[in-house]
């Protein structure tokens, strides 16, 4: 990509309100722009990271036998009369009538609708389990929007529903998408701890959070760095310097951002909703349902305060929008042939072709944030300068390094 054509340029100067590393460079790196509070446009650069992201997701997603699936966003009353959220929801979901009077509500989240699929559709014990997922934008009344992309009144969600005859094979599949949630997390570049969380009205088992550490979060947890042991501070009876109740090793306390959670609600749907199935005793049995969620659009935040520095963004190269940033300081051609041989190899690369100062490339560089930048200029001769994002270092390599350590 040529950067002289990239929509939008970048901002000399940050957002007055911005309150965040992540708001703060996400707008002046033209990665996402402010429509109004909670709302935003994912610009072509944070597009792409939201598809890198999207794109792990999905893979460990189909991994775990999930099926996609894109639901309605325009959702009826009806369906959630039956649950009763119609009304419980009301603070956080807008709600509003056509034309003709009908009640609609925009989606908040998509138990009704899946859960109603599934009654109309699954008719015998044989066709469970199995999940079904979507990667969609949720709507939520949020008063008072904060954070920047950390919390939006639109935001872009993966909601994963599993669907069980038994508590057993219920609880071996929330098993292992925790593990997958895992891995997810571990391929965006970021340490989530899996944190024990209040189960709710539904249930008198635990939920679980995946949380990350940060002074950026609105949430607080407890948490181990002896063993895996961590609770969010809503339901635990353990205070920071206490003993871990799993190894012994005081346990700490800090604010965090919740990238995601998964949650079983047993039968509770199948008595709202009606949702039975004879077993192979002809036995009459609910069809137990578990949820699983993950903000995609949190989690491009997220990593944007746990992966910077005073300069800009340090993009883990997992998720970066391109892999390098070639910088042009020289008259001549150089620059275009080593951006046609790295562009010819499939090599993800923005190249800074525009006739400004050298001073202003290297800023945008290092706001942007991708993970290895290229410069060519006289000083380098026939050579390049290689730099990773996350490095004050810097070597000097043929055209044929670049592409080796580009290429591996």
């Amino acid at each position: 990509m040529l950067q002289s054509q990239l929509f939008p340029k970048t901002l000399k100067i940050a957002p007055k309100d911005a309150t965040s590393a992540s708001h703060k460079y996400l707008v002046q790196g033209g990665y996402a722009d402010m429509l109004q509070a909670g709302v935003y446009t994912y610009l072509p650069l944070g597009w792409r990271v939201m598809t890198k992201i999207s794109d792990i997701v999905r893979e460990e997603m189909n991994a775990e036998n999930g099926q996609e699936l894109l639901m309605p966003a325009l959702q009826p009353k009806n369906i959630w009369d039956e649950t009763g959220r119609w009304e419980s929801m009301k603070e956080v979901m807008y709600q509003f009538q056509d034309e003709s009077g009908k009640d609609f509500g925009l989606a908040a989240t998509h138990e009704e609708v899946v859960y109603d699929l599934v009654r109309r559709f699954i008719n015998s014990y044989r066709d469970l389990p199995f999940a079904v997922y979507q990667i969609q934008n949720k709507f939520r009344a949020e008063l008072r929007p904060k954070g920047g992309l950390m919390r939006g009144r639109e935001f872009c969600m993966k909601d994963l529903y599993s669907f069980h005859l038994s508590q057993e094979d219920m609880d071996k599949y929330y098993s292992s998408m925790i593990e997958a949630y895992k891995k997810v997390y571990r391929r965006c570049g970021l340490d989530a701890k899996v944190v024990e969380a209040s189960g709710g009205m539904f249930t008198k088992k635990f939920s679980h959070e995946f949380q990350v550490v940060s002074d950026a979060g609105e949430d607080r947890i407890l948490y181990c760095d002896g063993c895996d042991w961590a609770q969010n501070t809503e339901i635990s009876e353990i205070k920071s310097g206490d003993k871990c109740p799993k190894c012994g090793l005081p346990v700490k306390e800090g604010k965090s951002i919740e990238v995601g959670n998964i949650f079983q609600f047993a039968d509770k749907y199948a008595k709202d909703m009606n949702g039975f199935v004879n077993d192979d005793a002809g036995n009459k049995q609910p069809i137990l349902m578990a949820s699983y969620g993950i903000g995609i659009s949190r989690l491009v935040a997220t990593i944007v305060e746990v992966c910077h520095d005073d300069k800009g963004i340090v993009w883990p190269e997992s998720v970066a929008p391109f892999k390098a940033h070639l910088l042009s300081i020289k008259k001549d051609e150089t620059a275009s042939e080593v951006y046609k041989q790295l562009k010819n190899l499939g090599i993800e690369v923005l190249f800074d072709d525009r006739d400004i100062s050298a001073g202003a490339k290297f800023a945008d560089a290092d706001l942007l944030g991708l993970p290895y930048r290229l410069v060519v200029s006289d000083k380098t001769g026939d050579k390049i300068e290689f730099k990773r994002r996350d490095s004050a270092d810097s070597e000097l390599l043929s055209v044929q390094e670049v592409i080796n350590k580009l290429s591996s």
